[in-house]
């Protein structure tokens, strides 16, 4: 039943008696009543004097404890990757290094920053090339935060002005490329242009932002020109692994032409020095011989044509030997002459020649006979 419904009693429950028109109590009679209320808790005997001093003394305890608790509330951790902006009253006033800090609260503000996370940001739209085009290109930007105040109050919102600077420049880069060249091999160089882009984009704004990597992760024509796009980008790739393969089969010819080159080279200078050198043998054996053909020129000729003898005897196994004048041949097989140890079966004419060409010359060293071809010889005599 509520206190003003007939039957009530008009139990006000501002405990006023007597009226509707009287207010609610005087606020000084609460607070008074409340602080008696906490001296009697505190032990109190009832008296003005007693409760006042129990009063105060709770009140104290309260306070202690509220001022307790806001110290406690003011500790706060930093990360060993962050940086603290502290703010007092809502105004920079210092940075906090990583670890344990303390800040009076109500006063300080605290706004951790991660300086050493490298944060990344995707980027994807259609643009119009150069040649007129439409591309679909997808690119994602890799940052790092470098100042924290910068980053917290050189512009409203950071992440925002990074996108909306990332999108522009790309849209920059790619409306002055041609359509080719953004698919297929222009894709590096798009790359590095986007990022010098933004770079000097976000330099005006000033935002303490260092920007990492920038990846070229797609781009791709409308999916009506798919196919043909699929098919010219395979063209392109054949056309290069041929010029790859060309070039490694240059590579693996050249070496070896070269190698060619020189041994042919080495070859031709060996017989010019040998040719040199036998010539220069000949006019040296001339010169020494001239001397000894003036002084005795029977003998000195002589001895020239018993050695050339020698040289033409040396290479041949089978000697064919013709009496002048008589028209008879005879045939001195020399190799298998020479195998037989005793001569005693060789006639006394052919015993006799063969000792003649033995002795033509003591003072000449004979020819090995393991270098005698299959030649044949013929030698003529006169009558005896």
């Amino acid at each position: 039943m509520a206190w003003n419904e007939p039957g009530g009693n008009n139990n006000d429950p501002w405990k006023n008696k007597g009226g509707r028109n009287q207010g609610p109590p005087d606020l000084d009679e609460v607070f008074k009543n409340l602080m008696n209320k906490f001296g009697k808790f505190g032990g109190g005997s009832g008296g003005s004097s007693g409760g006042k001093s129990l009063g105060g003394t709770g009140l104290a305890v309260i306070l202690g404890i509220l001022i307790a608790a806001w110290a406690v509330s003011g500790f706060y951790t930093i990360r060993e990757a962050e940086r603290g902006v502290v703010l007092r009253f809502g105004e920079f006033n210092k940075f906090v290094e990583p670890g344990l800090n303390w800040k009076p609260t109500f006063v300080d503000t605290v706004k951790p920053v991660d300086v050493q996370t490298v944060r990344s940001m995707p980027s994807s739209g259609s643009m119009l090339t150069e040649d007129e085009n439409v591309v679909r290109v997808e690119m994602e930007v890799q940052y790092r935060i470098t100042e924290p105040y910068k980053y917290s109050f050189s512009v409203t919102s950071p992440e925002e002005s990074l996108s909306q600077a990332f999108d522009s420049a790309i849209r920059y880069v790619v409306g002055h490329s041609k359509m080719d060249d953004v698919l297929t091999s222009g894709r590096e160089s798009a790359r590095q242009s986007v990022r010098g882009e933004l770079i000097d984009i976000i330099e005006s704004y000033d935002m303490g932002i260092s920007i990492v990597d920038m990846n070229f992760k797609d781009a791709r024509p409308p999916e009506e020109v798919k196919e043909a796009f699929d098919d010219a980008i395979a063209a392109q790739e054949d056309e290069q692994r041929f010029i790859n393969e060309a070039e490694a089969y240059a590579r693996e010819i050249e070496p070896r032409a070269r190698g060619q080159v020189n041994r042919m080279s080495q070859e031709a200078q060996a017989y010019k020095e040998r040719v040199t050198l036998e010539a220069q043998g000949e006019v040296a054996r001339f010169a020494e011989l001239l001397p000894q053909y003036k002084a005795a020129p029977e003998v000195t000729r002589s001895r020239i044509y018993l050695e050339t003898l020698e040289q033409v005897y040396g290479s041949t196994s089978k000697i064919l030997v013709d009496t002048e004048g008589t028209g008879n041949m005879m045939y001195l097989p020399l190799d298998k002459i020479l195998e037989r140890q005793s001569g005693q079966d060789v006639p006394a004419n052919i015993r006799s020649t063969l000792e003649g060409l033995r002795n033509q010359d003591a003072d000449t060293q004979p020819v090995s006979n393991n270098s005698r071809s299959s030649r044949t010889s013929t030698v003529r005599t006169g009558r005896n």
